[in-house]
């Protein structure tokens, strides 16, 4: 499993110290320094999602927006480790903020582009397996689930997402909104599907037209992808 998808996947969930048991002794990893986060390549070119999204967003959008999340985050961390270092946390409460605002950019906007492919003319993707098996279980059917999600991201307030996740206490999809990168966080959940409906996303071609911009997401979405993340996720 790549970096990437770890960091999307443990949203929420309960951290794992970092020890191992050997030989009936505890040995604990003391990291020495912090990781560093680099920007996700994508699997398709900046125009291949055309007509739906332009080239020139998507290279604004990955090449800088989410460039700058993937900076802000290594100097959150970076700053984090300095203070525990000079045992000086004077600043913690603003960097740890950067941390969980950054941070959160950095996992939506990677599964964001994993949420998309290249389109096909003329089709309109759905999912299939045991992922509509669970859609139409839980929404009662794939369109009432189209509808409540393109609701929830439409009615996000100023910048955020929509997501799809399934809650590992009770294997249940939810679908949920993020105001900015990280506030209105539902814990207990591991996303599946992500709609950036930031105006950065969407404003070179739909300008103020959020909703038009999300019936045209649905052209793009990639279910292979997201039945797998679906798979990943039940195992937890």
């Amino acid at each position: 499993m790549d970096s990437t998808r770890r960091d999307f996947l443990t949203m929420g969930a309960i951290a794992i110290p970092a020890t191992m048991a050997v030989a009936n002794a505890q040995v604990n990893i003391v990291e020495t320094t912090p990781t560093l986060h680099t920007l996700p390549t994508l699997d398709y070119a900046y125009s291949d999602l055309e007509p739906y999204i332009d080239a020139k967003t998507m290279e604004i959008h990955h090449s800088k927006h989410h460039q700058a999340y993937v900076n802000g985050l290594n100097k959150a961390e970076e700053m984090l480790f300095k203070a525990r270092g000079d045992g000086d946390y004077s600043l913690v409460q603003h960097w740890t903020r950067q941390l969980a605002f950054h941070g959160g950019g950095h996992a939506l906007h990677s599964l964001f582009w994993k949420s998309m492919k290249k389109p096909v003319s003329g089709i309109t993707p759905r999912p299939g397996g045991t992922l509509m098996v669970a859609i139409q279980n839980e929404f009662g059917s794939f369109d009432t689930f189209k509808k409540h999600f393109s609701a929830t991201a439409n009615s996000v307030e100023g910048g955020g997402w929509a997501l799809l996740s399934l809650r590992t206490s009770d294997k249940r999809l939810l679908i949920t909104q993020i105001e900015n990168q990280q506030k209105q966080s539902y814990w207990n959940c591991i996303p599946l599907l992500a709609v950036d409906v930031w105006e950065h996303a969407y404003y070179l071609k739909y300008q103020n037209k959020r909703a038009d911009y999300v019936e045209a997401w649905w052209n793009l979405v990639n279910w292979d992808a997201t039945q797998q993340f679906y798979n990943q996720a039940l195992q937890f």
